[in-house]
């Protein structure tokens, strides 16, 4: 028989035992636990983390710069969808090296500057390609790494292909400006010098000089005010005085105004714009587009030929403008650049008859502030016709009084 001494040793040893299985299950359970809420909460670290990089992905994505992000060997950790299409590579171009993506060896070039210097500012690239040039600012940062190492770099790219071309357009319109200024004034400066060395001693000369001084002058105040009326264009600041528009009596008081040069040249200037056409427009200002138009036919018209003015209403009910002529016509590469401000398909007859190279700028702009368009039709000897178009008179009016709007050219 057992002693007492040994039932209490086996209660105890058993309850020991008990309590130390006890103490294990317990443990286990509040490991589980506790591997169950850090998996939890790595979980929800991993979701916020791919949460914030596609947030970040949409941002980058949204930038008008491009931007491109590489690791420390040169592969592409990051490329947003404006450098996409500057370089014309598909997204996504992760793993893919920078000279892979972009094609171009300057632009690795400057990621090879950033192994000696820390950050590349306004560098400027252009691009060569099938087409125009284009123009690229770059901007580069070196990534480092928290002891210091090489970790990569962040290149942002901004176009400037745009800006540049307007530069360009800049600087030959002041060129051209200076160039058409140029040419009167020193017509005027040196009739007005012969006057001042004797010149005004013979009254044939005087007047010969002074219809010179006459002439130019009437022909810088001429391309002052076109200057003027581009200016006002270009700002959106001319005001349409909007009204009913009879086409017919339009296109007639412009051909009266214009028998006089078409008789020099033996012309004969038609109206056959239909008397039931109107138009809701300015009166003036069309009456500036025709005369634009109906001069140049003039001018490089054929002589004892013909001018027709016509007119119809196009299906949509806008009412379309015709300016047609019998002349020499254009060819394709003259009619691509012909609104163009100083561009002249015959500069030197242009000069001689006193054109200013602006005319049918003002016209593209007078048509487009109406909300309509212009276009022009032509080929080697077999003339030329303009056509523009001109909003109808708005569902329902017939003669309202005159309305007034701001140009939206």
């Amino acid at each position: 028989m057992m002693t007492a001494v040994a039932i209490f040793l086996l209660v105890a040893c058993g309850a020991l035992a008990l309590g130390l299985w006890r103490e294990r299950a317990l443990l286990a359970s509040a490991t589980s636990r506790h591997q169950a809420e850090l998996a939890k909460l790595r979980a929800q670290r991993d979701a916020e983390l791919a949460e914030q990089a596609l947030r970040t992905e949409a941002l980058f994505d949204r930038m008008v710069e491009g931007l491109i992000v590489t690791d420390a060997a040169g592969r592409i950790r990051l490329a947003n969808r404006a450098a996409g299409v500057l370089f014309g590579f598909e997204l996504p171009a992760v793993g893919r090296t920078l000279l892979e993506v972009t094609r171009r060896h300057e632009v690795a070039a400057v990621v090879v500057r950033l192994q000696s210097e820390p950050e590349v500012l306004d560098h400027e690239l252009r691009i060569e390609g099938a087409g125009s040039p284009r123009f690229l600012q770059v901007n580069a940062l070196a990534l480092r790494g928290s002891r210091g190492e090489r970790d990569g770099a962040i290149l942002v790219f901004h176009d400037l292909t745009r800006l540049r071309q307007l530069e360009a357009v800049r600087q030959e319109f002041v060129a051209n400006v200076s160039h058409e200024l140029r040419t009167p004034l020193s017509l005027i400066k040196s009739a007005t010098e012969t006057l001042i060395d004797g010149g005004s001693n013979d009254p044939v000369a005087l007047v010969r000089f002074l219809e010179i001084i006459d002439r130019h002058a009437n022909r810088l105040t001429l391309l002052i005010d076109d200057l003027l009326l581009l200016s006002t264009l270009d700002s959106g600041r001319m005001r349409l005085h909007l009204q009913p528009l009879p086409l017919r009596s339009a296109a007639q008081e412009v051909i009266v105004d214009f028998e006089a040069r078409a008789r020099a040249r033996r012309m004969v200037l038609r109206n056959d714009v239909p008397d039931d056409l109107v138009a809701h427009a300015d009166p003036g200002r069309i009456r500036q587009v025709l005369s634009n138009l109906v001069d140049n036919a003039i001018k490089y018209g054929c002589d004892e030929g013909s001018m027709v003015l016509g007119a119809t209403r196009r299906a949509d009910g806008m009412m379309e403008m015709s300016v047609g002529d019998d002349g020499p016509g254009m060819a394709p590469e003259a009619q691509a650049r012909l609104f163009e401000r100083f561009f002249r398909v015959d500069k030197a007859r242009s000069r001689e008859q006193g054109g200013t190279g602006l005319g049918l700028s003002i016209v593209k702009h007078v048509v487009q502030a109406h909300g309509g368009e212009v276009r022009v039709r032509s080929a080697p000897e077999e003339g030329t016709t303009f056509f523009f178009t001109l909003p109808g008179l708005p569902h329902g009016r017939t003669d309202e009084p005159s309305a007034t709007k701001h140009s939206t050219a």
